[in-house]
């Protein structure tokens, strides 16, 4: 069956993966997981990830989730835009998550960033997720 909805995927497996404490999660690869994965650990909410290759193109991500005093790092992991409703914001109207301590990530024309770095870089794109 086809996955409609791989980013989604991918958060509720990093979701469910620190609900039960474990220390590592993997999931299927793509560009867009791993551009995400990216700016995770650029941000200190992952310690980061490795690529297995499959060859035909298949790919996984072992992500290296991380925590502090027992506690999940990611209080809260939200997918924003979804395959069904796709939400934009300009560099405006960005949202920004708990006063600036989370971040949104964004996926812009200069790539995949957090909220703060697209402000910056003065552009907007699709909203991907709220991190807390």
């Amino acid at each position: 069956m086809a996955m409609n909805d791989p980013l989604g995927d991918m958060l509720s497996r990093i979701r469910n993966a620190q609900m039960r404490r474990k220390g590592k999660v993997n999931t299927p690869g793509s560009r867009l997981r791993a551009n995400v994965l990216d700016v995770l650990a650029q941000e200190g909410y992952i310690r980061g990830y490795s690529t297995t290759e499959y060859g035909n193109g298949r790919s996984e991500f072992e992500i290296e989730l991380k925590y502090y005093d027992g506690e999940p790092v990611i209080h809260e992991l939200q997918r924003v835009s979804k395959p069904g409703r796709r939400v934009y914001a300009g560099v405006t109207e960005m949202p920004q998550v708990a006063n600036g301590l989370g971040i949104t990530i964004v996926s812009t024309p200069k790539g995949v960033m957090a909220d703060h770095a697209a402000r910056d870089a003065h552009v907007g794109g699709e909203v991907l997720c709220k991190v807390f």
